[in-house]
């Protein structure tokens, strides 16, 4: 009978310590994850700090003009990083690999390459890297208007993936963005 209540104690214990670990667990990816949003945000407003940025600058005045033209198959190199034509098939924010941040093969833009704004990121209780965004180009058809591609309005749809302290730990955010805030 000892022996028997001895073992349903030590049964008790190791599910309890089981259901704590849980637990951290639980919390650790919540956490992770909330890090991984909070990037995906910043990423998103700094997207937007970018189209907005004056004409003096080379990107800026590629914002500037009247219709931008964006690479169809994604930018991957100097002005162009990070820009996409809407026009192409299928979204570019599918067919692009946030991940892949190198010279080669990255078609995203890093957090503050154009603006220059700074955040931290590398080992411990920081993201694993900084986030990454992509910006597609449209016409903007407002009903009324004129049905001419080249001369119409341009609308952006923003694509921002934030990185938490863990490898598989992503958020991707998306925001439709009309530069100079028209409704």
């Amino acid at each position: 009978m000892c022996m028997l209540i001895t073992v349903v104690a030590a049964l008790l214990g190791m599910s309890g310590a089981r259901i704590a670990l849980q637990d951290e667990r639980a919390a650790r990816n919540d956490r992770d994850r909330a890090l991984a949003f909070q990037a995906a945000e910043a990423a998103l407003l700094d997207a937007q700090l970018d189209m907005e940025q004056g004409p003096d600058t080379p990107r800026g005045a590629l914002f500037a003009m009247a219709a931008p033209r964006f690479p169809v198959g994604c930018g991957k190199a100097g002005v162009l990083r990070g820009l996409c034509d809407g026009q192409a098939a299928g979204a570019a924010w599918q067919r692009i690999d946030f991940a892949d941040g190198t010279a080669a093969n990255g078609h995203t833009a890093a957090y503050g390459q154009f603006t220059g704004q700074a955040m931290q990121a590398g080992d411990g209780p920081l993201q694993q890297r900084l986030p990454r965004y992509l910006i597609e180009s449209f016409a903007d058809r407002r009903a009324g208007a004129a049905a001419d591609l080249a001369a119409s309005d341009r609308l952006y749809r923003i694509s921002a993936m934030g990185f938490g302290t863990q490898e598989g730990t992503r958020v991707l955010l998306q925001a439709w963005y009309r530069r100079g805030g028209a409704p």
